[in-house]
């Protein structure tokens, strides 16, 4: 009997539909035994889940995730992650034996079902690395954000095993959550929203549910490699371990996301793949749902 689960992402907002039908029509292309279920909050306007419900694509309706009000501020440039809390709701899913939880600006390029069957630490999950490198050397970054403090500085071929999550140096403990495997459990649910609530540490997050989880399953929690969550700026400072033909999953990380230029100097090649994906897609939704090609079309550059 096949495992009951599925890929999972949020989407709240029209501007992350054309994302969020993109990352669903890599994961139908590599032909995938598992669904996308996109997690849609209450304020998502019925036109978007229209899309969603003509592509075929199921949906959870779950309610929005804060901190308390004033407990947690963000850096004005970082102010695109104020959703992101709401990705925990993503534990309540027991619907399901296993949940691959996918931001809504990746892209997958290869099959990656085997996730399904990652071993997961007891209570805990497995995802990848953050880059600390800190290429763009943004103030509100962590101080020990550093190429030499970079778990990714010390894998040395593509296909290296990950390195361990460790304490020191700090970053080595932290996780992007890009992509999270997890075990959906109420009462795991239930205990990060209780985290999130009263934890004195909360305030202190760069990163709302990335930093939630890391300090939630420290020590719970297992590394994937670099290649089911390929940030887009690992390829050009950390050549070393990058290849084109091993990526299985990119991650558009940062605010320039592929749908909102055509043309990128640093990551031409990366985004091609994004908008390649996203012209097989489109040709599709323009044929099946017009008026939802529209709506697509208007949420992307010209």
């Amino acid at each position: 009997m096949s495992l009951n689960a599925a890929f999972v992402t949020l989407l709240t907002k029209v501007s992350y539909l054309a994302g969020a039908l993109v990352l669903d029509d890599g994961l139908r292309d590599t032909k995938s035994k598992y669904p996308l279920v996109v997690m849609v909050t209450p304020d998502l306007p019925q036109e978007v889940r229209d899309v969603l419900i003509k592509r075929g694509i199921p949906m959870r309706e779950i309610r929005s995730l804060q901190p308390g009000e004033g407990v947690h501020s963000l850096a004005t440039a970082d102010a695109r992650f104020q959703d992101t809390w709401t990705k925990l709701r993503a534990f309540e899913l027991e619907e399901f034996d296993r949940v691959v939880l996918l931001d809504s600006d990746m892209l997958v390029k290869e099959n990656i079902d085997d996730l399904m069957d990652v071993p997961l630490p007891p209570g805990g999950i497995a995802a990848a690395h953050v880059c600390a490198c800190n290429p763009r050397k943004f103030p509100h970054y962590p101080a020990d954000w550093t190429p030499e403090n970079c778990a990714y500085s010390a894998v040395s071929s593509p296909t290296a095993p990950p390195t361990a999550p460790a304490e020191q140096p700090r970053p080595y403990s932290q996780l992007n959550s890009g992509t999270v495997v997890l075990k959906p459990s109420l009462e795991l649910a239930k205990d990060l929203y209780h985290f999130l609530a009263t934890d004195e540490r909360v305030p202190t997050f760069s990163f709302p549910d990335q930093d939630l989880l890391t300090t939630f399953f420290r020590g719970k929690w297992t590394a994937l490699p670099w290649y089911y969550n390929a940030l887009k700026t690992l390829r050009t400072i950390h050549t070393p371990m990058w290849d084109d033909k091993v990526v299985r999953c990119v991650h558009y990380i940062l605010t320039d996301k592929p749908w909102k230029v055509r043309e990128s100097k640093e990551y031409g090649v990366v985004n091609s793949w994004w908008w390649a994906q996203y012209n097989k897609m489109s040709d599709k939704l323009r044929v099946e749902d017009i008026d939802g090609w529209k709506l697509v079309s208007a949420t992307v550059a010209p």
